[in-house]
């Protein structure tokens, strides 16, 4: 119950035992009713009382807990956690040197919320690539930077609706079953990340290295050439079949 908010297991074990009745229990009750070792149960009543998730009391010598109602648990961990976000955002970030280590990233709301920092953070230029029902969740912020006058470039697979001018729109054809989903957030010619999909589970990286950064670059504006070529030339390449073929098999 609880330790998806970091409590440990026999925590949650104690904390749910008591939560699921109405009167208080004993140790032993406890012990009983949680499956948490006698052995560790003092300690773990000790720990939930220091955060104050139970109540205890002394009645005839006997040492009896009742756990904090759910409902006020609930408003308690809210707080906490807006305590522990506004701590963070107190800390100092340090002044870095230029890294050019390539560092991994799993999993994707994580993945998300890096792309939308390093976006915030943007000041010069912007050149990000990606599907229309991914790129939906940073239009509000590329086009408020585009307002602020930064040089933004996008590359989409599928349709999107945007003032920014800087639009390579790529509509996949029906027989081009190569496409994989990525992303591509180049920030101020400096910052890169790259994320894809590997066994059904989004990767990142990201990296400040210049030679990668420049890969990575080129390769953006090889999938828009590629794509305003396709798109002026259509009925001719795809009447080629040797060229149709090399097309469709670009995971661009």
């Amino acid at each position: 119950m609880l330790q998806q908010f970091g409590f440990t297991q026999y925590e949650s074990q104690v904390y749910q035992s008591l939560v699921t009745v109405e009167e208080p229990l004993d140790a032993t009750a406890i012990v009983k009713r949680s499956e948490v070792p006698r052995s560790k149960v003092y300690e773990v009543l000790h720990r939930l009382g220091e955060k104050g998730l139970i109540l205890e009391s002394t009645v005839e010598k006997k040492r009896l807990y009742s756990a904090l109602p759910l409902e006020a648990t609930i408003e308690k961990l809210k707080a906490d956690f807006e305590f522990n976000v506004q701590q963070l955002k107190n800390v100092q970030i340090k002044n870095t040197v230029r890294d050019d280590r390539v560092w991994t990233l799993k999993d994707n709301h994580s993945i998300q919320a890096l792309l939308l920092e390093l976006l915030q953070q943007a000041e010069a230029s912007i050149v990000i690539s990606g599907w229309a029902d991914d790129l939906t969740l940073y239009l509000p912020i590329l086009e408020e930077k585009f307002e602020q006058g930064l040089n933004i470039n996008i590359h989409v697979i599928g349709e999107i609706k945007t003032n920014i001018p800087n639009v390579s729109t790529l509509i996949p054809d029906l027989q081009h079953t190569h496409l994989e989903k990525s992303r591509i957030l180049i920030v101020d010619e400096q910052e890169l990340i790259f994320a894809g999909i590997e066994e059904s589970k989004w990767q990142a990286i990201r990296t400040q290295s210049n030679p990668l950064v420049k890969f990575f670059t080129e390769f953006f504006y090889h999938d828009v050439a590629l794509t305003k070529i396709t798109q002026k030339y259509r009925d001719i390449v795809m009447d080629d079949e040797e060229v149709r073929e090399v097309l469709l098999n670009l995971r661009y």
